[in-house]
């Protein structure tokens, strides 16, 4: 017992005398019982410290200790303080104990204990903070079997800042294009001082889950791994520099469709094999088909009067066209752009009955197959003329959806 207190004794003491004598930017740990428990050991030099206390007996007390944690650093993201330190080259193992207080508290507290790091890196994440507060920290090495510790040659200090996000996008538009659904919204979260970039997700499950889909420094992202037929839903949040996100917008859906620019069909008249048109769910088929094809969703004809569209036996035609400028206004449009996006559920012409049809309308199709399945498609015709050979022709460009039922051809 003697031994041992003593031994203390001398630990204590010269610990209490290193502290004066340290680094006036680090403030000393707690000095009262609790503190001292946790206290600084000065490292001696030598292999070992002799005491006589006496004639016959002779006590060796080991000194040296755990090689102490090198290059600490701390910082702070997502209401959370990181602190995290690099392993020595003679580390042995050992644990490492985090302190840690409050800019202006007088004492460091012990907050955690490290057992394991990964590949000479070594972390501990704080989330014990509140916003708008300043932390420091330090690092010690803990031998497991004399209790010596050895201190990081460092404080380290992290400003948190305040826990506010930026505002939450607005105005979220899913435009649907062929294999693409494009996404824009509101850039009004730009105005915050400490705005980053916005993060879209996927959801699904009714919303319950969701997909980090990418991120965006602009109010626009294109999902080009959407579908064709195939519904998805999203939402966009704002994440600042600190990592402090937004809830997320209001939800849209996005469902994409084929669509075709430059088609061109001759009139009935004077080419029937190419006066024939198909809606087509793919790229790799041919829409233009034989006049008199009952495949057929329409055929352009003409007269003294115009140029007509007469539906085939599966489609109807709306009986009124729309001026429009483009058939979609998407990424590249200008503020002037006009489409017509959500054909008319209703009110379609009895088949078999035509439309006389004009350059810069659009008109809308609803095509009934097999089993009943309804869809909806759109044509805007480019322009009306003849060939070099005086064929009469005409230009069109055209959208289908091909999911069953939905009316959405641009914009959901």
């Amino acid at each position: 017992m003697f031994h041992a207190d003593f031994s203390f004794g001398i630990a204590y003491a010269l610990s209490t005398d290193d502290e004066a004598v340290e680094d006036p930017g680090r403030v000393p740990r707690n000095t009262s019982e609790e503190g001292i428990m946790w206290g600084k050991v000065l490292m001696l030099t030598g292999a070992m410290l002799l005491v006589g206390c006496g004639d016959d007996d002779t006590i060796f007390v080991p000194v040296g200790g755990p090689a102490p944690p090198v290059a600490v650093d701390a910082a702070y993201y997502n209401r959370a303080v990181t602190v995290y330190w690099e392993l020595a080259s003679g580390w042995n193992g050992e644990a490492f104990r985090i302190f840690g207080k409050r800019v202006g508290d007088a004492s460091f507290l012990l907050i955690a204990e490290v057992t394991s790091c990964s590949s000479g890196l070594c972390e501990y994440t704080d989330t014990n903070i509140v916003s708008n507060v300043s932390y420091d920290y330090f690092v010690s090495a803990v031998d497991p079997v004399s209790g010596v510790e050895t201190e990081s040659d460092r404080t380290v200090r992290v400003v948190v800042p305040s826990f506010t996000p930026p505002p939450v996008p607005t105005s979220l538009e899913v435009i649907a294009l062929d294999a693409t659904n494009y996404l824009r919204w509101n850039d009004d979260a730009r105005s915050d001082g400490e705005f980053s970039a916005y993060r879209i997700y996927l959801l699904s499950d009714g919303g319950a889950t969701q997909t980090l889909l990418g991120a965006s420094d602009s109010p626009g992202f294109l999902d080009a791994l959407a579908e064709n037929g195939v519904t998805s839903t999203y939402a966009v949040s704002s994440v600042d520099i600190f990592g402090h996100e937004s809830a997320t917008s209001t939800r849209r859906e996005g469902t994409p469709r084929p669509d075709f620019t430059g088609e061109l069909v001759y009139s009935f008249a004077d080419q029937p094999a190419l006066s024939g048109f198909r809606f087509s769910e793919s790229d790799l088929d041919d829409p233009i088909v034989d006049g008199l094809s009952t495949m057929r969703h329409f055929r352009l004809e003409t007269d003294v009067s115009g140029w007509w569209l007469v539906p085939g036996p599966s489609a109807e035609v709306y009986p009124a066209g729309v001026f429009t400028t483009e058939l979609k206004c998407g990424v590249a449009a200008d503020a002037a752009c006009v489409d017509w996006t959500t054909a008319p559920l209703s009110g379609y012409s009895p088949t078999g009955i035509g439309i006389a049809v004009v350059p810069e309308f659009t008109y809308m199709w609803r095509v009934t197959e097999g089993g009943g399945v309804v869809r909806y498609g759109a044509v805007r015709v480019a322009l009306l003329g003849i060939d070099q050979l005086g064929a009469e022709l005409m230009i069109f460009d055209w959208a289908y959806q091909i999911q069953s039922g939905n009316p959405q051809l641009v914009e959901r």
